[in-house]
């Protein structure tokens, strides 16, 4: 058995991933399940969670050689408005049930920073069903969207999937702004036109219906469809206007993009750096150095060796010592 490691978990919409490892690159296992936590009344169901990662985490540790685990940290998908049970209960829990003394509660948007950018200055666009842009200058924290596919989500592949089929749908009718192509493609993919509002809106998983289709709009944009290049531009823009707003007042500014939309490549990455050569002059875009796991396994690192350097902040960040209190720095987050 090797000394004292970390636990690092990231939960989202397909389940919880799990490493469990030792800080300077030791030993490491991992594993993932496909069931999602579940949300109720209380937000996320710090039950329902622990009954999967527990079992999950005692069979990584064995398997990893680790002898304790000395820092558990926890990105969770709808922490910051759904987080309220989690932060309440979570790090007694695993105290209680796998001994960690130190446990990180954080926003996916923060371990997606994490893992695209490290801990640096900058600003980061995390975008697939959904979209949020996150940014921080190392003294606070600022986000932009991420309201969901009702309310915002501007640009995600939610956006762009109802954005595609609404421009198959007119043409189908006949109406200004339609796409014939477009058309085409969503009946090969759903069906009928005329049946499509049956199938899609008694759905409970309605988001991601609608963002499976944005890989069909994005191949229309390849090909030259004037409708479907236009979705994508637009598209670009909502990210460059919410990326604008959270980044950081620093010389030539780092963006980020993680997230599996950016898979479409250029036919969206191209309107995308030209709306961003718009809106920030000299900053510089690159693809995320990993993904919200990533992030997660690289916060865990930073404490281990004790060179942790990310403000806190009450719903996106907080690190809780073995008496319980936040002793992250306090932070401002600005939406």
């Amino acid at each position: 058995m090797t000394g004292p490691g970390f636990l690092a978990v990231d939960s989202g919409g397909s389940g919880l991933r799990v490493v469990v490892g030792a800080g300077g690159h030791g030993p490491s296992a991992r594993a993932a399940s496909g069931e999602p936590v579940r949300t109720g009344e209380r937000g996320i169901d710090p039950g329902h969670f622990m009954e999967q990662l527990v079992p999950m985490a005692r069979a990584l540790r064995a398997e990893a050689g680790i002898e304790r685990l000395e820092v558990a940290v926890v990105g969770a998908a709808g922490l910051a408005g759904l987080g309220d049970a989690l932060r309440a209960e979570l790090p007694d829990a695993l105290r209680r049930e796998l001994g960690v003394p130190r446990v990180v509660l954080a926003a996916d948007a923060v371990t997606a920073y994490v893992g695209a950018l490290g801990p640096r200055p900058g600003a980061v666009i995390a975008a697939g069903t959904g979209l949020i842009a996150i940014g921080t200058d190392l003294t606070g924290w600022r986000r932009a969207d991420g309201w969901g596919h009702l309310l915002g989500d501007c640009g995600s592949g939610a956006w762009i999937g109802r954005a595609g089929l609404e421009a198959a749908l007119r043409a189908h009718d006949g109406r200004r702004g339609g796409s014939a192509r477009l058309l085409a493609s969503a009946e090969d993919m759903f069906g009928p036109a005329a049946g499509l509002p049956g199938r899609l809106y008694p759905r409970t998983d309605r988001p991601a219906v609608l963002a499976s289709f944005a890989p069909r709009v994005g191949e229309c944009a390849a090909d030259g469809d004037p409708v479907a290049v236009g979705v994508l531009r637009t598209a670009a823009g909502h990210m460059a206007d919410s990326v604008a707003a959270v980044c950081p007042a620093v010389d030539a500014p780092v963006i980020g993009l993680t997230g599996g939309l950016f898979r479409m490549g250029a036919a969206l990455l191209d309107p995308l750096d030209e709306e961003l050569a718009e809106r920030l002059p000299g900053a510089r875009r690159i693809m995320a150095e990993g993904d919200p796991l990533h992030g997660a396994v690289r916060i865990a690192e930073d404490l281990t060796a004790g060179s942790f350097t990310l403000p806190g902040d009450e719903k996106m960040l907080c690190v809780t010592s073995p008496a319980g209190e936040d002793v992250t720095r306090p932070a401002d987050v600005r939406t």
